[in-house]
């Protein structure tokens, strides 16, 4: 119970050192860039991590697939709702196929 308190209140200072000290911290552009890249080199680490493994191996190709297609129509501009479903309906369907 202690240590949920402990990261709820170091939640609660991280979230309301932003706002209160933003005028009092200058970050340079380059900075705010890299973090900016940072973010998204982090957000492709996971998803590929996700896409690629299963159980401390590899997933099969129908998931990576399914997500190809999903990055595919997501780049395309395509409605989220249509990426996701035509990515869950491509991994499902090499599946049932019999693709691993």
């Amino acid at each position: 119970m202690v240590s949920i308190l402990v990261l709820a209140a170091g939640t609660f200072a991280f979230r309301f050192a932003g706002p209160a000290l933003r005028t009092r911290v200058v970050v340079p552009d380059r900075v705010e860039k890299l973090m900016g890249t940072a973010a998204v080199v982090l957000l492709v680490a996971v998803a590929a991590t996700t896409a690629l493994t299963q159980d401390q191996g590899a997933a099969g190709i129908a998931r990576p697939l399914g997500v190809l297609v999903g990055g595919v129509l997501a780049w395309r501009k395509a409605p989220f709702l249509v990426a996701v479903l035509a990515a869950a309906a491509t991994a499902a369907g090499l599946r049932l196929l019999g693709v691993p």
